[in-house]
């Protein structure tokens, strides 16, 4: 990290001064300035840092705690800096202080910023808030969660905390692999906190929607206290699949202010991922300490017994009979995915209810196989190879199919190329074809160069596993 001390001068000259530490200017007005605010966002706290001490320096220590030191830093956009304060104490500052806040910026960096002061907005009324896939229907609760010695712990958790929510096991942070119950339970402990708390302000997130809206508000210049509104006055922020900011710096920036902000005034945090927090190489450390700072709970692959018993609740809640020797044909056949247990039950429904079939192991093996043949075609396997190289990376799918030699174009490159030999029977040569080279030598230069990088950098071997699991978990 640069430090302010190192970035922001007190001087009249030009503001590029600053930044001498950096290839550009992150807050000059320039196309992609969103971008760079984003990236630089950790200036920018420590830039208000910097302010409130030149403020402390030049008032009472009275006039610098009742004025001046419960303000919050909303956004900054290069030209407005927004701060935030109770009303009362908004009304005093803009009569009153909004000279010296404007004079101690131009002091700290150098060039004149317009401060606006405004009120903290008020937490979003209940008809207003909209939670994606959240128990609405009642499909995922506790009560048809089907316990077993591979879910127990993560469950009695997940029960603990919808009971007493910011007081009990916070954050609470859930992995295992994708399809075994995470997400079952981010709806069965909203569906109980609601219950219990029909007014509580709950938000259901997946990591890659928030890392998206946050790109949204920044591209398109919107207000960004907004965002933080929306987040930081929440109840209950439950976020899925968590490991996909690891490496988002901007990111998780935004994520670890969120975060500290919900846990010091004890409002509840459940994380799913998955892997636990100490095996996500890419993740900041100051986040993987938070997050291992409450309750860690896996869920590990169900037994025989247990996918029985979820095989049975699944027939039973779509009101079809299945004889225990099928259930226990596919649970034998099914050993590690809960979705592809219950697509199974729904693939067994479709084929008695829409073709007349019976309950019998010929309809069974007709259900999973079904389910086993469910690769993409490699077009679209090669699509979602290169999205998720593109997502990892911060580069666009051009930029990586792309001629450009500079490192943080042709290290995606390799990574895609190497993926897809990979996980696909293509040939170096038709690998070549997809990237519109003449000769299959690039690839198997690239596969080889990242083969031996994989083999001796852990970073690159964890990285390559994310991207191939995630498009194998999204195929």
């Amino acid at each position: 990290m640069v430090y302010c001390s190192r970035i922001w001068g007190n001087s009249a000259n030009s503001k590029k001064t600053y930044y001498a530490n950096l290839d550009y200017h992150p807050f000059e007005k320039k196309s992609g300035l969103a971008i760079e605010l984003e990236n630089h966002m950790d200036l920018v706290y420590e830039l208000w840092e910097n302010v409130k001490r030149e403020i402390k320096a030049n008032t009472s220590e009275t006039i610098y705690s009742v004025w001046f030191e419960p303000l919050k830093l909303e956004s900054f956009d290069g030209q407005t800096v927004r701060l935030t304060d109770d009303p009362f104490r908004c009304k005093i500052i803009n009569q009153k202080f909004i000279p010296l806040l404007e004079d101690s910026f131009e002091k700290i960096m150098g060039f004149r910023l317009t401060v606006v002061v405004e009120p903290v907005q008020e937490k979003p009324k209940k008809q207003e808030i909209a939670i994606t896939d959240i128990g609405e229907s009642g499909e995922y609760t506790f009560d048809n969660f089907i316990v077993g010695d591979s879910n127990k712990f993560a469950h009695a958790a997940a029960k603990a905390v919808a009971a007493d929510p910011g007081n009990t096991y916070n954050p609470l942070f859930i992995h295992g692999n994708s399809g075994l119950g995470k997400t079952h339970l981010l709806n069965a402990i909203c569906s109980e906190i609601k219950k219990n708390n029909p007014d509580a302000y709950m938000i259901y997130v997946r990591s890659e929607d928030f890392m998206n809206e946050l790109i949204e508000y920044l591209q398109n210049k919107r207000d960004t206290s907004v965002f933080h509104n929306k987040y930081r006055n929440a109840d209950v922020l439950l976020v899925d699949d968590v490991q996909f900011i690891a490496g988002k710096t901007s990111t998780e920036l935004e994520f670890f202010h969120t975060f500290d902000t919900l846990v010091k005034a004890k409002r509840q945090i459940v994380l799913t991922s998955d892997r636990p927090p100490k095996e996500m190489a890419t993740l900041e450390e100051r986040l993987r300490n938070r997050f291992e700072s409450g309750l860690i709970a896996d869920i590990q692959p169900p037994d025989l017994e247990t996918r029985i018993a979820i095989i049975k609740s699944k027939a039973k809640s779509l009101n079809i009979n299945l004889p225990d020797p099928i259930c226990m044909f596919i649970a034998d056949k099914i050993k590690s995915n809960i979705r592809q247990l219950e697509g199974s039950v729904r693939n067994m429904q479709a084929l008695m209810e829409l073709h007349g079939a019976e309950a019998n192991m010929s309809t069974a093996q007709l259900a999973i196989r079904d389910i086993f043949n469910e690769s993409d075609p490699i077009p679209v396997l090669i699509d979602k190879i290169l999205d998720e190289v593109s997502r990892t990376y911060g580069v666009s799918v051009a930029d990586i199919k792309s001629r450009r030699h500079d490192a943080k174009f042709t290290t995606p490159r390799h990574i895609a190329m190497y993926v897809m030999r990979e996980i696909t029977d293509l040939t170096n040569q038709k690998i070549a074809d997809y990237f519109g080279l003449n000769d299959h030598t690039s690839v198997l230069y690239a596969v080889r160069k990242v083969k031996s990088e994989r083999e001796k950098n852990y970073t690159t071997k964890t990285i390559i596993s994310d991207i191939i699991k995630n498009v194998q978990s999204n195929s």
